[in-house]
């Protein structure tokens, strides 16, 4: 039975645990501003004007349409080359943020959407009898409502960005999987990949466990 190397294999997760705090930020940011974007660009897509509704479209196509790494790609190096006198060109982490942010919301703007459009229009209706405005209808009656109904198509977006996150070392951003791959390729061996998979599995296993938390604290929707 070969010796393990403590030092080495100490310094392997040390290394992959910083990767890992790169790509949980990544995470953690593209959540938190995609989400309440998405919400935005889902009510400019159903909005009653016809420009707004179209810019939205378009929008939404193009996100939906294009690879996600081409799109981190644009947004890193094309303000600097259309306007190379600006000084325009981002920070690589901020760069990857905009691009996945811009991304998901597409995404997350098209699962509000339907989400919004399956509630009956009676609800609005009674709401506007017992006197709720607008917008206390949506936030107090139909956005709960929703967000029951949306969980399990944003679960699934969710754990996909988990994964996605790997794409960010296209501008070489060093997260998990760049610091498994350099890993690797040092010590001819696949043993780091390997060790970055157990990491994305837990990452995975414990954002499934949360939504499944609020899917059961949302079951007296029904």
């Amino acid at each position: 039975m070969p010796d393990i190397d403590w030092g080495s294999t100490l310094h392997l997760l040390s290394e992959l645990g910083k990767g890992s705090l790169t790509t949980l930020s990544i995470f953690a940011l593209t959540l938190l501003f995609s989400l309440p974007l998405g919400l935005l660009v889902s009510l400019g897509r159903m909005s009653r004007f016809k420009i707004i509704s179209a810019i939205v479209k378009l929008y939404i196509r193009i996100m939906r349409g294009t690879p996600l790494i081409l799109q981190i790609v644009f947004v890193y190096f094309v303000p600097y080359d259309l306007f190379p006198n600006a000084k325009l060109n981002f920070d690589r982490f901020l760069a990857v943020i905009i691009a996945f942010v811009l991304n998901y919301a597409a995404y997350f703007a098209e699962i509000y959407r339907g989400g919004i459009q399956s509630i009956p229009k009676g609800q609005y209706e009674a709401s506007e009898v017992l006197g709720f405005t607008r917008v206390q209808t949506f936030f107090r009656i139909i956005f709960p409502q929703v967000i029951k109904r949306i969980l399990p198509p944003i679960s699934n977006e969710v754990i996909t960005l988990v994964k996605d996150t790997a794409l960010a070392q296209t501008i070489g951003i060093i997260e998990l999987y760049k610091t498994a791959s350099f890993a690797a390729e040092s010590d001819f061996s696949t043993a780091p990949l390997f060790v970055a998979g157990l990491f994305y599995f837990v990452m995975n296993w414990i954002v499934e466990k949360i939504l499944h938390l609020c899917e059961k604290k949302l079951d007296y929707y029904r």
